[in-house]
This record gives structure tokens, sequence and C-alpha cells, in this order.
């Protein structure tokens, strides 16, 4: 039995690495310009936001956002500095540390939002029919359902809700 990619999947493969570079480089760079985030202080700053009393463990919070715990404390510290988190020692493990994103973190964050929907839109959203939107959905389901089996991303969790199904 071949290895080999048949000409369709080589084709498929070589597209979904080109998007899986320019995709997160394009958005961060209008993120950064519009916002002074990079794409993953947004969506670490976008978990904090969902998150129960805006409050999490690093530990969660890294793994929210398939990070490693020193690359998310790094980034943390950052985000600290700019006073859009805080962090302090877990109430009930003092070995263990919280982050918060601050109001002005949720002012940043929202302030942020409509430019980076605009980009996603832009980039990605219209240049889709209703039907390839939910193909995508679909695709990226499947693929990470391997990636990602026990959904620690938030994005195992949306569900597809087509404007003409909703309400």
């Amino acid at each position: 039995m071949s290895n080999a990619f048949t000409p369709e999947e080589s084709a498929a493969w070589v597209r979904l690495v080109a998007l899986t570079e320019l995709l997160p480089t394009a958005l961060d760079a209008q993120l950064t310009r519009d916002s002074g985030l990079t794409h993953f202080e947004y969506g670490a700053l976008l978990v904090l936001a969902e998150a129960p009393t805006r409050t999490m463990r690093m530990t969660a919070l890294a793994s929210q956002t398939n990070a490693t715990l020193p690359r998310l404390s790094h980034v943390a510290r950052r985000l600290e500095d700019r006073g859009l988190i805080e962090r302090f020692p877990c109430p009930e493990d003092r070995r263990a540390t919280n982050a918060r994103l601050t109001p002005a973190g949720l002012d940043a964050l929202t302030e942020a939002t409509p430019a980076h929907r605009d980009t996603a839109r832009g980039i990605v959203l219209d240049a889709l029919s209703a039907e390839q939107l939910r193909q995508l959905y679909d695709i990226a389901g499947t693929v990470l359902e391997k990636l990602d089996p026990e959904g620690r991303l938030t994005a195992t969790a949306c569900q597809f809700t087509p404007a003409d199904d909703a309400g």
C-alpha cells in the first residue's frame, strides 16, 4: 500500500497548510495594528471574558488557549503590565495562580472585537456561500475531533445555527 498522497489529497493539503500559515498572520497583523493586541492575547482575553467571574486558573486558561504554561505566563505578564488582566493566588489552592480580566481588559476586548470581526468576515466568511460555510463548520469539526478529542478549546462547543434556521 502506498503512502503517497493522491493528486487531490496533495492539492487539498497544500492549500490547508497555506491557509493555516497565512490566516493567523493576517489576523495578528490586523489586531496588532488596530488594538495593540496579538491574536493570541485577544484569544486569551476572550476566554477570560467568557469565564465565570471572568476568572480562571492559569492552567485552565493555558489549556483553552492551546498554550504551554510558560508561554501563557509570558503573555500574561505583558497583559498584566498593561492592566488588562490581574494574576493572584487561587483561593482554593494556593499553589495555583488565577487570572482575572480587568475592566480595562474587557474594554480593550470590546474595542478590538468589531475590527477583528470585520477582518474575519472580509477574509473568510464573506468569501463563502452559505453551503460552503456549513461545509467549513463540518470539516473543521471533523478535524477538531482528531486534534482536540477532549474538547479543551471552546471551538468544539460552538454550534452552527444558520441565519435562516435561527429563531
